[in-house]
């Protein structure tokens, strides 16, 4: 079955290769499964080793589509050499990226006893939180050489989807995607996150008895903030600097990159400034996207 017309904008006549890794049940399959559908032929738990042979091989292939699960059923050491694997030819050569995914310790257990599953390091001696800490240490050197790092605690299936369908399809090659996300600092940082700018000093509609079950969506809300000396001042200020770094970063080849706006609880400035930014720098490109990670809760 022929790629949807998206993906061959992406992938042009070069072999693309999809590294997938991170602990169990942050979603991996999931991934595997979005690339599977979107026509990339996919490898399950491939011994990292085989890494250079499988390029190679793949010039050679009708199908130059590749999206590999590389996870802590590999041996240690296999794991160790990934980074001077993909450093090096002929994986350094191709059109190639690392997701990795994760989740708090808390989530993977809970998903873990609603599945049933078993985790692939527990044995008679190492019960399942044990296992999951030790996981975290073992895929340490994949996680060092991430261009993607997800944390999936808040997502579910249908969210870790559209996340990969937005960063993969939106895109072609030799463009830089920019993702504009909200966030509330009360539930963390997103760990996905390469800019983080705190909006948590500017004035605070939640303080309006008539804005407080509202969002930065809202018209009620933005004419408060469009007010507000402050926020303008903020608005510009991190404007001029994306304006400045942002061609940098794409010139150094990146493929993506995430900018997080926080302030309390996500609802209102973060969410507000994020689709004031995002619509602002749609005029000079088509590769903007958008998400608020708390809306979830107030939809």
């Amino acid at each position: 079955m022929a790629a949807p017309e998206a993906w061959q904008d992406i992938i042009g006549n070069n072999m693309q290769l999809v590294i997938i890794s991170g602990r169990s049940g942050s979603g991996k399959s999931t991934v595997l499964h979005v690339l599977e559908d979107a026509g990339f032929t996919c490898i399950d738990n491939l011994p990292a080793s085989l890494l250079p042979n499988l390029a190679k091989h793949s010039q050679k292939a009708a199908n130059k589509r590749y999206a590999i699960s590389i996870d802590a059923r590999n041996t240690y050491e296999d794991l160790k050499q990934l980074p001077f694997i993909i450093l090096d030819k002929p994986i350094n050569d191709i059109q190639h990226q690392v997701i990795f995914l994760d989740a708090s310790n808390d989530i993977l257990l809970q998903r873990f006893s609603e599945t049933r599953r078993k985790h692939p390091l527990t044995d008679q001696t190492t019960d399942l939180r044990q296992a999951i800490n030790q996981e975290k240490e073992l895929l340490k050197p994949i996680l060092d050489v991430a261009n993607i790092v997800l944390d999936t605690s808040d997502m579910k299936y249908h969210d870790l989807r559209d996340v990969i369908k937005r960063r993969f399809m939106a895109i072609k090659a030799g463009n830089t995607a920019v993702m504009f996300q909200s966030f509330g600092f009360k539930y963390g940082i997103p760990k996905d996150a390469d800019l983080v700018f705190d909006a948590r000093c500017l004035p605070n509609p939640h303080w309006k008895t008539h804005l407080r079950q509202l969002t930065g969506q809202d018209d009620a809300v933005k004419q408060f903030l469009n007010t507000q000396t402050q926020v303008e001042e903020m608005f510009q200020d991190i404007t001029q600097f994306l304006s400045k770094w942002l061609p940098r970063y794409e010139e150094n080849n990146r493929s993506y990159i995430t900018i997080a706006i926080g302030c309390t609880g996500g609802q209102h400035r973060s969410v507000y400034l994020c689709e004031r930014l995002a619509s602002y720098f749609e005029k000079n490109s088509c590769h903007i996207q958008r998400r608020h990670r708390e809306l979830k809760n107030h939809d």
